[in-house]
């Protein structure tokens, strides 16, 4: 097994992510058989509980895992399905090696960071480096890893210190990304951030064996020179990545500067020095990215719009659903506090504008959420994307809320709601699961692939699909369309054309005679791949182009 652990330093956000994927991607080309790590600090067990704006979206996997979005990142990148072990935080492992002294192994010792923490980490990585990520359930090759350099982390740092060692030095690599700015004032790029990130990083214990400097333009030779110099590395050894129009680019970059060759000698790899199709494949589809003419327009109504992480798996899914079809995406997102009454009372300029962005937009999206805030915005945008026949997707609590709102405006139930909402509703058309356990919040929702039967032929998902009789799809949920109403909305032209295996639970809603009107309770962004796009979301972007029907005419094949 060979490691490869990814630092970061001078700021958080820097890429770290995108650049352990992007490494992990060539090492695929290459035909090795790649897992991934995402190391955090926070005591929190996992990202459950999280709002979106502390950490941005929260990734679901296959096993119910709720983890970091970098996670997401590898999966899409690499093609592989991860479990919730591969995400490590500081209090999963305090909570591990505090069960373990509960139980008694340690035999009476004094329990501590160093060595038990430290040892616990180690351990960890090493068993959820063999667990087989790919469809071929063979054993990883190399395992990539991220962490940080901050205070909080200092246990994991010193972890990886000793790790080294343990893996010998032709099994391990350290590869640290770092920012070069360059201040408006002077415009010269400026490598002191770096040097002092890796003089603290070796005043740790660990010494880079790359430096991926990231930075807004290209690097020029002599920074690259100064680098190398007072950072103790060959120039071979400083990468660089700037500022790409898509992350995509990143790769390609990474491979033009000759990753693969190094990583051949450093890690003694069993490789050739070129990249396999994969990678060209990656070539072409970031070529063609660039070249988009045509663009779709997209409304996002969601109520964390003011970070775009919150919604990154939903955008990629998105982008590749839009990169299928040969359409470049434009994104809107809608504050939906912004289209209720009471802004336009408030604020009637951002009233106006939310509105304007709605009404120009090709198709209409509402993603998950949580809490009442936001969700009478919401509503009016299902309306109207409802009544103006706009094509419309609505994930989890949009689907949720698409019943809702057609409950209230169709069958005439004016008080119609999810009990999330209003507890006491006399139509409460989406209430608490039988499972929801009022007490934790953290990991129990209904969470991870579940399968969903279609229910009838006659289904726009269900051709989608590819015609198959079921699809497995990850759910994140507490609520649920309450089944005793369904044949309510049936008779009125709202079709429940998915449920789950048992039946009783309602999965997919479409709409007669609407050129696209879906809602999933689950989220199909999380299993979408650039190269594989999720059908509801291709669906969605299909219908905004006006070339859905055509689509399905050729079998779901896409044009050439």
């Amino acid at each position: 097994m060979k490691y490869i652990l990814v630092t970061g330093g001078v700021i958080s956000g820097i890429g770290k992510g995108i650049i352990a994927s992007s490494i992990g991607t060539i090492l695929k080309s290459c035909g090795l058989r790649v897992t991934a790590i995402k190391i955090d600090p926070y005591i929190n067990i996992d990202a459950g509980t999280f709002s979106p704006y502390e950490h941005g979206e929260v990734f679901v996997l296959n096993d119910g895992g709720e983890v970091d979005l970098d996670l997401g990142n590898y999966e899409r990148f690499l093609d592989i399905n991860l479990y919730k072990d591969n995400n490590i935080t500081t209090g999963k492992i305090y909570q591990h090696v505090i069960n373990k002294e509960r139980h008694g192994d340690y035999l009476g010792k004094t329990v501590q960071v160093v060595p038990h923490i430290t040892d616990a980490v180690q351990e960890w990585v090493m068993n959820q480096a063999k667990v087989p990520v790919d469809d071929d359930r063979r054993e990883p090759q190399i395992c990539l890893g991220g962490t940080i350099g901050d205070i909080e982390g200092m246990p994991f740092v010193e972890a990886f210190r000793q790790f080294q060692f343990k893996a010998k030095r032709e099994n391990f690599c350290n590869i640290h990304v770092s920012l070069v700015p360059q201040p408006n004032a002077t415009g010269e790029q400026k490598t002191k951030p770096t040097q002092n990130s890796v003089r603290a990083l070796r005043g740790l214990g660990l010494s880079p064996d790359l430096i991926v400097c990231r930075s807004a333009k290209p690097i020029e030779m002599a920074v690259k020179e100064k680098i190398s110099m007072f950072c103790h590395v060959e120039p071979e050894q400083v990468i660089f990545i700037h500022d790409v129009s898509s992350t995509y680019r990143v790769p390609i970059l990474l491979e033009e500067q000759g990753i693969i060759k190094y990583f051949k000698q450093r890690l003694n790899l069993p490789i050739n020095d070129q990249p396999s199709d994969l990678l060209l494949k990656w070539k072409k589809m970031a070529c063609r990215y660039e070249r988009l003419l045509k663009v779709c327009s997209i409304a996002l109504v969601g109520k964390y719009t003011k970070l775009s992480d919150c919604y990154a798996s939903v955008f990629k899914a998105l982008e590749h659903s839009a990169l299928a079809i040969n359409y470049k995406l434009d994104l809107m997102y809608i504050d939906s506090t912004e289209l209720e009454h009471s802004t336009e009372v408030q604020n009637s300029v951002k009233y106006h504008q939310a509105w304007h962005k709605l009404c120009k937009a090709d198709g209409i999206l509402v993603p998950g959420g949580f809490g009442i805030r936001g969700t009478e915005g919401k509503l009016q945008a299902i309306s109207w994307a409802r009544t103006k026949k706009k094509p419309f997707l609505g994930v989890c609590l949009g689907m949720q809320l698409a019943v809702v709102e057609f409950a209230r405006n169709c069958l005439n139930w004016k008080d119609a709601n999810s009990t999330e909402f209003d507890p006491n509703t006399k139509n409460p058309v989406v209430i608490d699961m039988p499972e929801h356990n009022l007490g934790d919040m953290g990991g129990t929702m209904r969470l991870g692939k579940r399968r969903t039967v279609f229910k009838t032929e006659n289904s726009v998902l269900r051709k989608l699909y590819g015609d198959e009789m079921f699809v497995e799809e990850r759910h994140r949920h507490r609520y649920e369309v309450n089944p005793e109403l369904t044949h309510c909305f049936e008779e009125k032209g709202l079709k429940f054309v998915g449920h789950d295996t048992e039946g009783n639970r309602m999965e997919i809603i479409e709409l007669e005679n609407h050129p696209y009107f879906v809602g999933v309770q689950f989220h199909p962004e999380f299993s979408s791949r650039p190269m594989k796009p999720s059908p509801p979301y291709l669906g969605l972007l299909l219908a905004a182009t006006g070339t859905l029907n055509a689509y399905l005419q050729r079998g779901c094949k896409l044009s050439p």
